[in-house]
């Protein structure tokens, strides 16, 4: 067959250029047919690249390039023959050959190109647990560092040394140690990263931002939780958190003020009725929002379930292009890393985004005592190219009634 030319395939109809992050084969390296070759990192996903032919293979692009679809990455000598694996004479001098490789150590994995090396979703797990790919031992091909050998790796302790006690010498002199550095170092911002920075300006210079803010007492919320939690759990094998609960609270008023859901085309307005809600989720690459679809229709269990579920793929970088696409609202909580007060910048192309924030005990006014009570800050922006002011704050405040007074919205009213 000869020559075979592998080039970056159509992989979505908004993609059109992919960065080549990671060789999984090695220049001349022999590979078959279907064997991933290398990886590479679009906008929204990682994907693997697949051998179209078994033969040697040939680098041509390299790691950290970026390009277009339809671009030569790499071909496959078909013509070149597979490794053979040398068979032992029988006899005697097999025998002694058999033992001398038994009392030899093997040489180690780092002698192939794979040993060492974390596939891309293994290594932003082991560089979000902060390990040193060095200390993690491959179980993978070639010994390669898998996915699973990274969730499984723990950091090692570092036991401090036992200093010497130092002797009693007037002309010893003490070392010292200094902190003050010049040093600077540059590095190629990852295709992901380069896109969340476009489509921030983007909404930036797309929309006429604005952002209301209030609170909301989450007393009842709180109660709701510690009272059902344990027969939540016991019957859907998940806790109740506070998403599904602020995610159905949002999709029942975005129901009743289509405003909130809609999404500026042209000089067009588009409504939907149905509510998909996007929830950011923090990755070591950067943050994703994919949707959970239909909120409208589902069970906090439900919602429970499907938050889980994307967010462990996004942090292991196993999200679809499917599972990325869609979302007419936003959610996003930058509590859970302690933000008190922000203001959310707009998942374009949608017009609104909430933005929860930590919860803090403090004195508020009820029914004319001072009472501590827990309070988050909530914030929403929102185009108000499409939605009227009066409209963004009559949501939020409808948003807070229903999660002061759960009763109402478990009920739905």
């Amino acid at each position: 067959m000869g020559i075979i030319e592998m080039k970056v395939p159509v992989i979505g109809e908004s993609i059109t250029e992919v960065t080549l992050s990671t060789w999984l084969k090695g220049n001349g390296e022999y590979i078959n047919l279907d064997e991933p070759i290398c990886e590479f990192e679009s906008d929204k996903a990682t994907l693997e690249f697949p051998a179209e032919a078994s033969g040697k293979l040939i680098h041509v692009a390299a790691e950290g390039d970026d390009l277009e679809i339809g671009a030569l990455v790499a071909k496959i000598d078909t013509d070149a023959e597979a490794p053979k694996e040398a068979e032992p004479k029988p006899g005697k001098d097999a025998e002694k050959k058999e033992e001398t490789a038994a009392k030899t150590p093997k040489p180690e994995a780092a002698a192939s190109y794979a040993a060492g090396h974390p596939a891309p979703s293994a290594g932003k797990i082991l560089a979000e647990k902060g390990i040193n790919p060095k200390d993690v031992s491959g179980t993978g091909k070639d010994g390669r560092i898998t996915k699973a050998d990274a969730l499984t790796a723990e950091k090692q302790e570092v036991q401090p040394a036992t200093p010497k006690p130092i002797a009693a010498d007037e002309n010893a002199r003490v070392p010292t140690v200094s902190s003050f550095s010049r040093d600077t170092r540059r590095e190629k911002m990852t295709r992901m990263r380069r896109t969340i920075a476009a489509n921030l300006v983007a909404s930036k210079n797309q929309s006429a931002m604005l952002t209301t803010f209030n609170e909301v007492d989450l007393t009842n919320i709180i109660a709701l939780r510690k009272q059902y939690q344990e027969h939540f759990v016991a019957k859907y094998g998940i806790k109740l958190g506070f998403m599904s609960l602020f995610s159905k609270a949002c999709a029942q008023v975005l129901m009743e003020k289509p405003q909130v859901n809609a999404i500026l085309d042209g000089n067009e307005l588009i409504y939907h009725d149905y509510v998909d809600i996007s929830i950011a989720i923090s990755t070591p690459t950067g943050l994703v929002v994919p949707p959970v679809h239909n909120v409208e229709s589902l069970g906090f269990h439900e919602i429970e379930t499907k938050i889980k579920e994307l967010a462990e793929k996004a942090r292991n970088s196993n999200l679809s292009l499917d599972e990325m696409r869609g979302g007419t609202f936003t959610i996003t909580n930058g509590g859970v890393f302690g933000s008190l007060l922000s203001t959310p910048i707009l998942n374009r192309p949608q017009s609104a985004v909430l933005g929860m924030h930590s919860i803090k005990s403090r004195p508020i006014a009820v029914d004319g005592k001072v009472e501590i009570r827990p309070m988050m800050n909530l914030a929403l922006s929102y185009d108000h190219q499409v939605i009227d002011g009066s409209t963004s704050v009559t949501f939020l405040v409808k948003v807070i009634e229903l999660l002061e007074d759960p009763t109402r919205l478990l009920m739905n009213i």
